[in-house]
């Protein structure tokens, strides 16, 4: 175990040099000059050469490359063009809102689409089934923002239950802390509802079709018993994969909905930063998200050994 674990730590050392290199060069590619936005609309040739000078944007790309890397050797992601801030400061100060929203929607996801799914498995063919997992595909079809607003408009402008927008800090009250954000942890686990429940009602009814299932119920046992011990545990492998894939995932779905609950998070921040070019805080981000990725899976490919004893590493 402990030579898996390390073997996998050090394959991502490769990875995220490959990660760098492309986030570094597409931004290079993309149209747009950061100084040219620092400049504005009234902005002289004369400006923009001098604020390219100042950031360094003059030299080689090797160049610019190879000092971005020193500077992430030493923990420094640099300066950002946009917020004037050190790029870590900057993460430092967003990363509480969007780890408490990645959280409340985690934990709600999983309350809710395993124990669906497995109704929706042991009542297969039936109303509920049929209810459960057409509300999984409009779950799955609706776009976040689309929802975001929807919720927004029914639960916080007609009915006035929860607030429109903005981000309460835990340091002043659990509840307040709460309250703000049900919508936006609903508005983007509507999504992972619906996957993880469709995964757990598929992989639940493959279990219930094997030889252990039927010795079980001739036994005696109670159908909770038979479901929650036996067939759960045993379609709990890809169940633990789609919530991993749907953990890695919700920064996508974090961005979108920060925007939309105007919540400081880091979403909010990558989105600013990208409309001003801001070249030190994307590159951050990315690097960050993608690591954060990595050991997402790690900690999924560990989990099976603990779900399923035949699994060794």
């Amino acid at each position: 175990m402990f030579g898996f674990v390390v073997n996998r730590l050090l394959a991502t050392i490769p990875v995220m040099m490959i990660v760098t290199i492309f986030v570094f060069l597409f931004l290079r590619l993309a149209p747009g000059d950061p100084a040219a936005v620092l400049a504005g609309d009234n902005g002289s040739p004369q400006q923009i050469i001098e604020i390219r000078e100042r950031l360094g944007l003059n030299q080689p790309v090797l160049v610019q490359f190879g000092t971005w890397i020193l500077g992430i050797a030493k923990g420094d992601f640099g300066k950002s063009y946009f917020f004037k801030k050190q790029v870590s400061e900057l993460i430092l100060l967003r990363v509480e809102p969007t780890i408490a929203l990645a959280t409340t929607t985690l934990i709600i996801t999983i309350l809710v689409a395993i124990p669906i799914g497995v109704i929706a498995a042991y009542k297969h063919d039936t109303w509920i089934d049929w209810i459960i997992m057409t509300l999984s595909v409009v779950g799955f079809s609706i776009p976040a923002f689309v929802l975001g607003y929807i919720l927004i408009y029914l639960f916080a402008i007609e009915i006035n239950l929860f607030p429109v927008q903005g981000y309460k800090p835990l340091a002043e009250g659990f509840w307040p802390f709460l309250h703000q954000l049900i919508l936006p942890s609903l508005t983007i686990s509507a999504i992972y509802i619906a996957l993880i429940a469709r995964i757990t009602r598929a992989s639940i009814l493959e279990v219930l079709g094997e030889d252990y299932i039927r010795t079980a119920y001739a036994k005696g046992l109670k159908p909770n018993s038979v479901l929650l011990k036996h067939a759960l545990r045993n379609a709990a492998v890809p169940i633990v994969t789609v919530i991993g894939i749907g953990i890695a995932l919700l920064t996508g779905g974090v961005i979108v909905t920060e925007s939309v609950y105007n919540i400081p998070g880091i979403g909010r921040l990558i989105v600013d930063a990208v409309l001003n070019r801001d070249y030190p805080t994307i590159q951050a981000i990315v690097i960050l998200f993608s690591f954060f990725y990595v050991i997402v899976n790690l900690l999924v490919d560990l989990t099976y050994s603990l779900l399923d004893p035949r699994i060794r590493y």
